[in-house]
């Protein structure tokens, strides 16, 4: 092949490659969702080290007894900041026993109809979320615990994760009407084609 020639080749690569790259707002949607799912893994991570410090506390008489007021903030915290993640790669529990059996147009539909309603109901728990937290915070709070610290500080896992998670449904919405194949469709069929089921257990 003549350099020419592969100078072309590779300026026709290098176009395509710059034609499937992520929109800005893409990557930034899909790190944060990363970033939330990931900041929820290390809550369950620690939440397993204080249960186990609680453990060993209690046998050589150390109080332990906050120790139950973070487990339950961090159990929350895990709850909602891994939302759009687990929604995102199909992780939700879907029934799916219709939509297999009806044609793609009619699915679409169904799927678009189904977003829609998602989209209002956790545009209204967002919307919640948020005020409760700045109530929270604008009368200065506190948690009614051992550990009396601001309770808009925990709180705030619940307004992000469910902000989180309302973008996340907006975002599939908008791939359903633009005509694509949502994503928590698309990362479970490539599991599947994979062989991995592992997520259907």
């Amino acid at each position: 092949m003549s350099s020419s020639r592969m100078s072309s080749s590779l300026s026709t690569v290098a176009s395509q490659g710059a034609s499937v790259r992520p929109h800005p707002l893409r990557r930034m949607l899909d790190a944060s969702f990363h970033a939330a799912g990931a900041v929820g893994a290390a809550c369950i991570a620690v939440i397993c080290v204080l249960m186990v410090a609680q453990s060993l506390g209690r046998q050589f008489g150390v109080p332990t007894g906050a120790i139950n007021d973070v487990v339950a903030w961090l159990c929350a915290a895990a709850a909602f900041l891994t939302m759009a993640h687990a929604f995102k790669h199909g992780d939700f529990v879907r029934v799916t026993l219709v939509l297999e059996k009806l044609s793609p147009a009619v699915r679409r539909r169904y799927e678009l109809a189904s977003l829609t309603i998602a989209t209002v109901a956790i545009g209204y728990l967002a919307w919640w979320a948020c005020v409760f937290t700045y109530e929270s915070w604008q009368f200065n709070e506190l948690a009614q615990g051992l550990w009396a610290i601001p309770i808009w500080i925990p709180q705030l896992s619940f307004a992000i994760g469910s902000v989180l998670f309302l973008l996340a449904v907006i975002d599939e919405w908008w791939i359903v009407v633009q005509g694509g194949v949502p994503t928590f469709v698309r990362l479970v069929e490539e599991r599947h084609a994979k062989g991995d089921f592992s997520s259907d257990l």
